[in-house]
């Protein structure tokens, strides 16, 4: 079996010898035995027992609840739940870390799409993935609340081709205005558009909007700031205060 000097004990851990000799004052770790010539020894077990109060202390316990822990009947139940936790504080701080590195290369993609950009425009590419969860939540609500009335339009249009039936393409064109106009009403209120010239945030009117030639991202509108009309970037709307009313600079300027 393996034998260790405090020195090796030490380098195997990554502490310095003065802490095992620390550890072996406090009672938390004796070594098995000593050398003729008075040496520290330390056993295979020993070394995992410094192994773990390494963790402990890591984890930010004190020596003396080390000590308290590891002279339990059964330390090894406590310290496999603490281990479980650390297991689940790592896991989160990874997928925090994986989400500032896709936002990382999401801002990267759009810098590069950008022939001369500024401050600015960087600006907007940063509210735009600040806001993009909330801008995907309204569309699947979109979605959610669409489908039935799709398949019902279906439906409608197969019966009348094929049976003659027309009356259910009615109550669909009957349901499906004014659904229409309640759910762009909705909707509008819960976005917001980016001009790409002077950078303001802002709401355009429920006309314009509704009316307005679009792609999936962003819609022509007209500025209410600098009068650029042009293709503006669609993003959620900024939160609402008490009142249920953005203020000015809120909406006006999100940098």
């Amino acid at each position: 079996m393996s034998k260790y000097t405090t020195g090796e004990i030490a380098k195997l851990c990554g502490v310095t010898v003065r802490t095992v000799q620390y550890y072996d004052t406090r009672g938390i770790l004796v070594p098995s035995e000593l050398s003729e010539g008075g040496r520290r020894l330390y056993s295979e077990e020993d070394l995992k027992r410094m192994r773990i109060i390494c963790f402990l202390r890591d984890l930010g316990l004190p020596i003396d609840s080390i000590g308290q822990l590891l002279s339990e009947q059964d330390p090894a139940s406590v310290i496999s739940l603490l281990l479980d936790q650390q297991e689940a504080v790592l896991k989160e701080e990874i997928g925090d870390r994986e989400e500032k590195l896709k936002k990382l290369s999401e801002l990267k993609s759009g810098l590069r799409s950008l022939n001369d950009y500024s401050v600015e425009s960087i600006g907007d590419i940063a509210y735009v993935m600040s806001n993009k969860e909330k801008l995907k939540k309204l569309h699947l609500v979109m979605l959610a609340t669409g489908l039935p009335l799709t398949i019902l339009q279906l439906s409608a249009i197969i019966l009348w081709i094929t049976k003659g039936i027309w009356w259910l393409f009615a109550v669909w064109a009957i349901i499906a205005i004014p659904y229409a106009v309640i759910l762009s009403r909705w909707y509008f209120r819960s976005v917001a558009y980016i001009c790409p010239q002077c950078h303001t945030v802002f709401k355009p009117t429920f006309r314009e909007a509704f009316w307005a030639n679009h792609t999936p991202a962003a819609r022509k509108l007209t500025c209410p700031s600098c009068g650029h009309k042009g293709f503006c970037v669609e993003v959620a709307a900024p939160e609402t205060k008490e009142n249920g009313k953005e203020t000015e600079s809120e909406v006006r300027d999100h940098a």
